[in-house]
């Protein structure tokens, strides 16, 4: 069966309702500059444009109110009025400050003008209506916060492509403060592969897990990897293993640390090489770190990886006293004799052996004894021995 017709107020409540709506408006604007400290801070043109919504409220509701109240539409007719800039001024808060405040006017005015017996008819509408203006205001910001979040995730997008370009410009500098970035330090990239199916949700659900770490986070998606710029980090791996399940499968490669995002086209660089790399260590933990990974990188021709094994391996390990240590490490991994064999081929004892590959653990951080440890110092001293060339690549 159909719902009964609600009862609507006579035409006396209405017409004295519609010739107070000025006054109803001029006591709204009045009980707001007296109620709230944010309102009285704002400047003159965005205190003129809060009045406004408050008068168009009030008018909207009139408007309904002697009509046979349908449902208003109140989006267009209260909140057209006014910029969308304006939900950059107002918070949503502030927004719902405002309504109660109207509301608390127009209800406490509204009984003493509906003629005797329609006090509580014309109060019920008000609440009615209102409940109305509170939904669509929630539309409004709801709208501005989408449209913002689109916005900065194209922003976002610049700037991590920028940093993988190395465009350090002005540009750049620009949108990152937009996003703010202007002065964030301790910057990490993380990169791993891009998980199948909408990539929206995994944006979102990226941030929030850096957000619980305290870290900022720019997010690009560039094919099949997904690039994760990490700010104020203090903890590289950690921030990596957070993101870990919301990233496709395969590697999780880690770049260093640099002091700044204008800096991070290095990180990145070292993180997409590992991540490309990776493959080639079938044990390779996930997360790892880009250093980790140095050997996979040069053998994939990148000259800083190269570089980095040599000045890491090969320099301390000659600087030794005589170059012993470079001495035993080439003897060891090159005739696989193992520790005896290796004593036998240098013509010394054994326990000396053995102390030197304790030296060359501490002077290197790689130990010969491990598979992965040895593969990255033999790599090294393969591009030792081929010569400068081999580390710089070949001239044009």
């Amino acid at each position: 069966m159909p719902s009964a017709r609600r009862p609507l107020p006579s035409a006396a409540t209405r017409g004295r309702v519609a010739r107070a709506a000025g006054d109803l408006g001029a006591a709204a604007v009045q009980q707001m500059e007296a109620d709230h400290e944010w309102y009285r801070a704002l400047s003159a043109e965005n205190r003129s444009w809060v009045g406004l919504v408050a008068q168009a409220g009030i008018s909207s509701f009139l408007e309904w109110f002697g009509g046979e109240q349908a449902r208003p539409a109140v989006t267009a007719d209260v909140f057209g009025t006014a910029p969308r800039e304006l939900t950059r001024s107002i918070s949503l808060g502030q927004t719902l400050d405002l309504i109660r405040t109207v509301i608390a006017v127009v209800e406490r005015e509204i009984a003493d003008l509906a003629a005797p017996g329609e006090g509580d008819l014309a109060r019920e509408a008000v609440l009615r209506y209102s409940r109305e203006v509170a939904f669509s205001a929630a539309e409004v910001y709801a709208q501005a916060a989408e449209a913002r979040g689109a916005w900065d995730a194209r922003l976002e997008s610049l700037v991590v492509d920028a940093v993988l370009r190395g465009e350090a410009d002005d540009s750049m500098q620009s949108r990152a403060a937009a996003l703010g970035w202007g002065a964030v330090t301790k910057v990490a990239v993380v990169v791993g592969s891009t998980p199948p199916g909408a990539t929206a949700p995994v944006l979102t659900d990226l941030h929030r897990a850096a957000r619980r770490l305290g870290v900022e986070l720019l997010v690009a998606i560039h094919g099949p990897r997904m690039v994760c710029i990490g700010g104020s980090v203090t903890d590289p791996l950690g921030l990596a293993t957070a993101l870990d399940p919301h990233l496709g499968d395969g590697p999780l490669v880690v770049g260093p640390t640099v002091p700044h995002l204008f800096a991070a086209g290095r990180s990145a660089r070292a993180a997409i090489s590992g991540h490309a790399a990776a493959p080639a260590w079938a044990g390779a933990p996930r997360p790892v770190h880009a250093d980790d990974l140095l050997a996979e990188r040069a053998l994939l021709g990148d000259l800083p990886a190269r570089g980095a094994l040599v000045a890491r391996i090969i320099r301390p390990l000659a600087e030794s006293p005589g170059g012993t240590l470079l001495e035993t490490a080439a003897a060891y991994l090159d005739g696989e004799r193992g520790v005896e064999g290796t004593a036998r081929a240098l013509i010394v004892h054994p326990n000396t052996v053995r102390y030197r590959l304790a030296g060359i653990t501490k002077a290197i951080g790689y130990d010969l004894t491990d598979a992965h440890d040895a593969q990255t110092v033999r790599i090294a001293l393969a591009f030792h021995r081929l010569g400068p060339a081999a580390r710089t690549g070949p001239r044009p």
